[in-house]
């Protein structure tokens, strides 16, 4: 590892509407970022550490904690690299870092496609919530910009709206869009089960994590037909992987940092090809730096890519890219992106602390 020099930032970007997060209500998105320095002065790479209230154990000020703990003992000086026992937002935000500045040292793009094929473009999937008009709303101005697949949140709490705006949407755009539930474990399997028989018959493409309990799931498919996606689970209750029906799953949600890193999103971005599922990838809510990096992800991992949870940078009100990330007619251009995603925007960040590695 070529760093000389550990730069930390902290960030806070104000969410463009409040955002709900397992009963944690945001007014805005907070994190740090981590500039690792080549040993020549020459290059600076970028990693974000951005634990989210409500979705992570680590609070940003303990991640903060464990951060400056490794680069005062300067372990990212070591060979092999130890991150084991780390925070997973901190072990994401430390592997994004070192993966950018071997990148940017030894002039070429990270590569991690068994094959070596990067897709292009990358599909991405536009959030939907709100009553039936605003969902219709929303999706009607969506598909004119090129969308074509969607997330309705549901649970025990909105059932009957749900319902009703998915008939809506199946009756509207019938198959001429992919409709995607997530359910956030909400639903017992007798809840789950009444919900899906009152759905159109073939409305949904998969359900996320339709269950309180997730060893049921293969009850489910078998009592609705209907597949399910995993998110919770994978950092919960990795084992159950194994152990749930394989036609029972549509995909598999990779949010890297709540999973422990990149290389563990790489890995069972490979189990979803090997098993046949789709491999989606998925943001908490970070920025362009984060999001980038993911878009990255998803190009070297999958021929025909899976759309992919990176939408919610329409929620955050500024990137910290000179560039904002975007989509174009809800396409990432992953080289693009990857090259503007180390084009920080140096005056939405406040120093916090300088390191010699």
């Amino acid at each position: 590892m070529n760093a000389s020099h550990g730069v930390l930032y902290r960030y806070a970007i104000p969410f463009t509407e409040p955002i709900t997060v397992k009963g944690h209500r945001l007014v805005q998105r907070e994190g740090i970022i981590l500039a690792l320095k080549s040993a020549d002065g020459e290059r600076v790479a970028y990693g974000e550490i951005a634990p989210l209230p409500g979705l992570h154990q680590e609070t940003l000020q303990s991640a903060e904690a464990q951060l400056v703990k490794v680069l005062a003992q300067r372990k990212l000086a070591a060979s092999p690299i130890e991150l084991d026992g780390l925070y997973p937002s901190v072990r994401t935000g430390l592997e994004m870092a070192l993966f950018n500045l071997e990148a940017a040292i030894s002039g070429t793009l990270p590569s991690f496609s068994d094959e070596g094929e990067i897709a292009q473009p990358v599909p991405v999937n536009a959030l939907l919530f709100g009553d039936t008009s605003q969902v219709m709303q929303r999706t009607e101005s969506y598909f004119k910009l090129g969308y074509r697949t969607f997330k309705l949140k549901v649970s025990t709490n909105n059932t009957v709206n749900a319902i009703n705006s998915i008939r809506e949407l199946h009756r509207t755009f019938g198959n001429t869009l992919e409709l995607r539930l997530d359910a956030n474990q909400s639903f017992s399997l007798d809840e789950a089960v009444a919900f899906a028989e009152k759905l159109p018959s073939g409305s949904v493409a998969y359900i996320e994590e339709p269950l309180q309990k997730a060893e049921h799931i293969g009850d489910f498919y078998a009592k609705t037909g209907i597949r399910s996606a995993l998110d919770e689970t994978l950092w919960q209750k990795l084992e159950l992987l194994d152990s749930i029906p394989n036609e029972a799953l549509a995909a598999l949600i990779l949010k890297p940092n709540r999973l422990g890193g990149i290389v563990a999103a790489l890995n069972l971005a490979r189990y979803a090809t090997d098993h046949h599922l789709l491999a989606v990838f998925s943001s908490a809510f970070e920025s362009g730096i984060s999001l980038s990096f993911y878009a990255w992800l998803a190009a070297s991992t999958a021929v025909n890519p899976a759309a992919c949870g990176l939408d919610t940078y329409r929620y955050l009100h500024h990137d910290l890219l000179e560039n904002p990330f975007g989509a174009e007619n809800a396409l990432l251009n992953p080289y693009k992106l990857y090259r503007e995603g180390a084009k920080v925007r140096h005056r939405n960040l406040r120093r916090t602390s300088l390191w010699t590695l």
